[in-house]
Parts: C-alpha cells; sequence; structure tokens
C-alpha cells in the first residue's frame, strides 16, 4: 500500500506539472505572452516539478523546506496579480512596465476563469497539499 506522505507529494508534483505544462502550452501554442507577474510565478512553479518528482523517488521530509517558499511566494504573487487584474488594487501598482500588461485580458472562459485565476488555483492547491503534508510528517512525530 502507499504512503500516504508519498501520495500527497505525488498530487503536488501533478498539480506542478499541470500548472507548467498550461503556462508552455498558453505561451507557446496559444501564442498568449507572459506579462512580468507571470514570469515571477513561472519561476517559482517551473522548479517544483523537479524538485517534487525528485522527492517521490527518494523521498525526504526536506522536502517541506525546499519547496514551501517558492509556493509561498508563488501564491502571494498570485493574489497581487488578481487583485491587479479584478480591479481591486490600482493599475499603477502594477510592476509591468514593459511587454503586456498585468491587467490585459488575454483569456477568459466562462466568463470568469482567467490565466492569473488559475495560477492562484494551482499555487493554492499545491499550498494545501503541502500543509496536509506537513502534518502528516508531525503526526509521525
Amino acid at each position: 500500500m502507499l504512503d500516504k506522505k508519498w501520495i500527497l507529494i505525488f498530487f503536488c508534483w501533478v498539480f506542478s506539472t499541470i500548472s507548467t505544462l498550461g503556462s508552455l502550452f498558453f505561451s507557446h501554442v496559444m501564442g498568449l505572452p507572459p506579462c512580468s507577474l507571470c514570469w515571477y510565478q513561472r519561476i517559482l512553479m517551473y522548479p517544483l516539478v523537479i524538485m517534487l518528482f525528485t522527492a517521490l523517488i527518494f523521498p525526504d521530509r526536506g522536502i517541506l523546506k525546499y519547496s514551501s517558499p517558492l509556493v509561498l511566494f508563488g501564491w502571494l504573487i498570485a493574489i497581487y496579480h488578481n487583485l491587479l487584474y479584478y480591479k481591486i488594487l490600482p493599475e499603477s501598482a502594477s510592476p509591468c512596465i514593459q511587454g503586456i500588461s498585468c491587467t490585459t485580458v488575454q483569456l477568459q472562459w466562462l466568463g470568469f476563469i482567467t490565466i492569473p485565476l488559475l495560477s492562484l488555483i494551482g499555487f493554492s492547491l499545491i499550498l494545501t497539499t503541502l500543509v496536509f503534508l506537513n502534518r502528516e510528517y508531525n503526526l509521525e512525530k
């Protein structure tokens, strides 16, 4: 039977892989250029695919130390990006100086699913799963 911790790491890896492939699909297949905040989120998401896959092969509690900062910072940037995108924060607070604006509507599925929202969902799923993983490690003490 599979260990519960391994399953949680597997789900984190699946979420990070889907997020990475999705961002690559949007930019390389659909031709949608990423904004500055999207780049920051990608920089924090892409290494998680490799780190979490390595943790699947070589289980180690250290994965929490290595992946949590990336996920937490990515989640915070995704929240900030959504606040800008939905005009809760003024566009003057946007770091997007060159290229596409962080508030440009490039994609809208079902009238509300946007690229910034998909990023927030991805980071939120990974963060939530890491919280459960931390709980599992603490229960075995």
